[in-house]
């Protein structure tokens, strides 16, 4: 199905409990070819949507070009939403002191960890929310410490209009293709600039491969790809879905986000990015896992077929055992 033959989500994933269909998620998806252009879609994928923390690797990539200059495990963090393992504050915290910055700068959300056992922990020791645990801590260093290397105001660096926004602003546009029609504000409290599936998976295919917006090498898109393919813990965490993914396809990169967004993007240029209409995090997966295995992934040399297939598996339980699943139905 075209682009343009759908301008709504459609249904994209069944609930099946005890054999029964009891519901459905709907979303849009879309698979880019090594060309670039679109192998397949369905749903609304030429509209704006907010990617969330999909768009991280392309803030990160203005930030470099802004001359922030990180070892890859912490340009992988200020690309990450972080799980709050230890070594994830302590990267945060290593990305602040290369700014001569204290955690006190930071302006994101008092939160806990997002992995479970961290956050167990942190309560256990008598720990509180802080704002160096939220996931997004990473990313917010880097934004300051790449205000410090421009000599720029740190107490106003998430106003749109400051100059690292800005070109944040136009970097992200650049490698999507698409004007920005929508500034939001993220969970972070940070900008979130909107773009379409379409636009999301081109500037994904385009770090992949090393490129700038007009598709000529940029050895600063390399670094961002570099990073990732080297730390993918450090994108997310140990546990994480979206770290086995990465280390099961060699030479991939990606991120996930809020409300079920997903990007990504293969060593050869392919590419893949997906929504769904719900928000729903267990769908997000499933849908991918779906996507590559449609594109033939699995059966690739190096891939590590059952980790691929694993990332999909969402089991609903009755009873305390397994009952049904999430499955994709495109």
């Amino acid at each position: 199905m075209s682009a343009a033959a759908s301008a709504a989500p459609v249904p994209v994933a069944e609930i099946v409990r005890s054999g029964f269909v009891e519901g459905h998620h709907y979303g849009s998806l879309v698979a880019l070819g090594q060309d670039g252009e679109v192998d397949w879609s369905v749903g609304a994928v030429a509209v704006p949507v907010l990617p969330r923390s999909c768009n991280k690797p392309l803030q990160a990539l203005g930030m470099v070009r802004l001359g922030l200059d990180l070892p890859p495990e912490l340009l992988a963090l200020a690309c990450a939403s972080h799980s709050g393992e230890d070594f994830h504050i302590e990267g945060a915290r290593r990305i602040l002191g290369s700014a001569g910055l204290g955690e006190s700068a930071l302006q994101t959300p008092p939160d806990w960890p997002l992995d479970d056992e961290a956050r167990l922990r942190l309560i256990r020791d008598g720990g509180e929310k802080s704002r160096i645990h939220m996931n997004c801590s990473g990313k917010h260093s880097a934004m300051l410490a790449t205000c410090v290397v421009n000599g720029w105001d740190t107490a106003s660096y998430l106003d749109p209009q400051h100059p690292l926004q800005q070109v944040i602003l136009e970097t992200f546009a650049e490698m999507t293709g698409e004007r920005v029609e929508q500034v939001a504000v993220d969970g972070c409290g940070a900008p979130l600039l909107s773009t379409s599936l379409i636009g999301l998976a081109r500037a994904f295919r385009r770090l992949a491969l090393g490129l700038d917006g007009n598709d000529k090498p940029d050895e600063r898109s390399q670094r961002i790809t570099d990073a990732i393919r080297q730390h993918p813990a450090s994108v997310s965490g140990t546990t994480r879905d979206e770290r086995e993914l990465l280390t099961a396809i060699p030479g991939s990169i990606g991120k996930a986000g809020a409300e079920s967004c997903y990007a990504v993007a293969l060593a050869d240029g392919r590419a893949f990015a997906l929504k769904t209409d719900d928000g729903a995090a267990r769908v997000r997966p499933v849908l991918m896992a779906e996507m590559l295995r449609r594109a033939g992934v699995p059966e690739e040399d190096g891939v590590d077929a059952d980790a691929v297939r694993r990332t999909g598996v969402v089991e609903l339980l009755g009873g305390g055992r397994p009952v049904g699943e999430i499955r994709a139905s495109f």
